[in-house]
């Protein structure tokens, strides 16, 4: 099958955007994508193109005195109904046109067409964004080939309807369980329901408050959420455990192991198993690098609500923004959707950051 990124596709950021949508790399399923990535850099001749599993790295070596990272990733959550791309006027619909293939489709544009950028140049193409951190892509580089994630600045083409969304929340998941003890259901006095018990997990989580605070002018608000709950046997069967897992998303002036120490808290009494876990970025809007990209933009910066790879590069000293045309309110819906004329001024704006 021939790759749909031929340079005339990657000559134009819309039509590339949906031939990005149009190849299904649900969190998992990377390889197509990848494999029509890393085919159409490896005919650019002023890149140095690898790959590492379904990670395609791009790196311009221009003897630059600042290194920038631009980055996008390749997955999407799953399908609902929304696949393949349609547009109707000037708006495209489809899974991942806002989250966040219109934004790599930008950073794939550039690295195609962009051959003598006042900065070197690294860009990451990656799997596994939309999952458990420990398959992220830029994770696995981090661990093989930590240099390879060396910058002055790194933009993340996250969906931020076209303005400056600074730092990151960090996220927590975990397991509360209840237990009970098994019995007949009809003689259910012998028995402890541990589905019963999980009301009160479930009202605690009702009644949280969620902690909002401002930093560096940017207001991030936290949530706490029960995202799935399981138990039960069988129908004539007294359970005796159920599950209720949560997802915190906290904001960056907390640690990961204050995250942890105040979801023990919360659900005091009750055995807590933390899954899976990533820090949240403070915003570091001060950095040279990022004032001088605020200020091409001409915008107030926002606080980011969610995760974002973002806080991976601030664990590494990079100041790192996000930056991209999708409705962050439309991430992960099935109406997912992005106006074309953010695509085309994201990538007008970053094309004349790059040229200076």
């Amino acid at each position: 099958m021939p790759n749909p990124l031929t340079p005339q596709v990657l000559a134009d950021p819309i039509a590339l955007t949906r031939a990005l949508v149009d190849i299904e790399s649900v969190s998992g399923n990377e390889k197509e994508i990848a494999d029509a990535v890393q085919e159409a850099l490896e005919a650019c001749a002023h890149l140095r193109v690898e790959r590492i599993g379904h990670t395609v790295i791009a790196r311009t070596e221009l003897g630059r005195e600042q290194r920038v990272v631009l980055a996008g990733h390749l997955d999407t959550v799953p399908i609902a109904d929304n696949f393949p791309s349609t547009v109707d006027g000037k708006i495209m619909w489809g899974c991942g046109t806002s989250d966040m293939k219109s934004g790599t489709a930008i950073a794939l544009h550039l690295a195609a067409t962009c051959p003598d950028p006042r900065y070197d140049v690294t860009y990451f193409f990656y799997e596994c964004e939309e999952v458990e951190a420990v398959r992220n892509g830029l994770k696995i580089v981090g661990d093989l080939r930590p240099e390879l994630l060396e910058a002055d600045f790194a933009v993340l083409l996250e969906p931020t309807y076209g303005i400056v969304e600074a730092g990151c929340q960090g996220t927590m998941r975990a397991r509360v369980r209840t237990s009970g003890v098994r019995a007949h259901a009809a003689r259910s006095w012998l028995g402890d329901n541990a589905i019963h018990k999980a009301g009160e997990v479930l009202r605690r989580l009702s009644d949280y408050q969620a902690r909002e605070v401002e930093i560096d002018g940017c207001r991030y608000r936290e949530g706490l959420n029960a995202v799935s709950i399981k138990g039960g046997v069988a129908g004539n069967v007294i359970p005796d455990a159920c599950e209720i897992e949560v997802n915190f998303r906290f904001a960056p002036d907390r640690s990961e192991e204050q995250a942890e120490a105040h979801l023990r808290e919360v659900f005091g009494g009750y055995e807590i198993e933390i899954t899976d876990s990533a820090p949240g970025a403070l915003p570091g809007l001060s950095a040279p690098p990022a004032a001088e990209f605020l200020a091409l933009t001409g915008a107030t910066p926002a606080a980011k609500l969610g995760w974002t790879d973002v806080a991976r590069f601030a664990a590494l000293g990079i100041p790192a923004l996000n930056f991209g045309p999708g409705d962050p309110n439309l991430a992960h819906k099935p109406d997912e959707h992005v106006e074309i004329d953010k695509i085309e001024a994201g990538a007008e704006l970053l094309r004349r950051w790059l040229a200076g």
